[in-house]
């Protein structure tokens, strides 16, 4: 049996925190695990985020809190997560939960079918797990952000974006050593060291619905999510990931 960190990226996350913690705390128990810590990673939030977490480690030990020096971003905040986390395996998830803990079960599958040491939770491979879905205008906006994907970094997946990925802790570790991305563009980064690397990299179905409150501005981050992929090859030519 293995030991299991959940990542939490969390920035104004008061509202939403308490029921995602008692999901996820509630699903755990049932599970395989010998050992388990959730880390939210307060991304300079000014609600009570932090305040929140603080209150729930009291009567739960497994949840500890990370805070980082102001508002740098999900990027920074998924890696410092990946590098403090303790567990055998590592699952960074969303805060809003858009894929139910539950799909955790999918992602094991997965890396134990095929031998791997990353699982990622896609959207696009089964579209009928999706409940609640974007605007047209994002889903379309999502698919052109794939293709320039699979073009410029070569990345063979249908969907690097879903905030749901599965990690060693050997892979984790040696992919956000070398990660350097602060922002929303880190996930194909970090697919991109992890298959660099050597890791092997699965995608597997999951369910998800879109939930309101998301902190991606379609047009001013979206344009920095599409220079990031510039940014991986520049990074890639420059050496910064040897």
């Amino acid at each position: 049996m293995a030991s299991l960190s959940i990542v939490i990226p969390a920035f104004n996350e008061q509202q939403r925190l308490p029921s995602t913690l008692d999901s996820i705390l509630q699903y755990l128990r049932q599970g395989e695990w010998t050992a388990i810590e959730a880390l939210v990673v307060d991304d300079g939030s000014t609600d009570g985020t932090a305040a929140v977490v603080a209150e729930w480690r009291e009567r739960r030990p497994e949840i500890r809190l990370l805070s980082n020096p102001g508002n740098r971003g999900k990027g920074y905040s998924v890696r410092q997560g990946m590098l403090n986390a303790k567990g055998d395996w590592v699952l960074f998830t969303d805060a809003d939960l858009s894929a139910p803990i539950e799909e955790l079960a999918k992602l094991m599958e997965a890396v134990r079918r095929q031998g791997a040491d990353v699982a990622i939770g896609s959207r696009a491979l089964d579209r009928s797990l999706i409940g609640v879905h974007q605007s047209v205008f994002r889903e379309q906006a999502g698919r052109v952000f794939n293709l320039a994907v699979r073009l410029l970094t070569g990345l063979p997946f249908w969907d690097t974006q879903c905030g749901f990925k599965l990690f060693s802790s050997e892979a984790a570790k040696a992919v956000f050593k070398k990660a350097r991305l602060d922002r929303f563009g880190f996930d194909v980064e970090a697919l991109f060291l992890a298959r660099k690397l050597g890791f092997c990299v699965v995608e597997a179905p999951v369910r998800w619905d879109h939930v309101e409150g998301t902190k991606v501005s379609m047009f001013r981050d979206s344009l920095d999510m599409f220079l990031d992929l510039l940014r991986v090859r520049w990074n890639q030519l420059r050496g910064y990931y040897r």
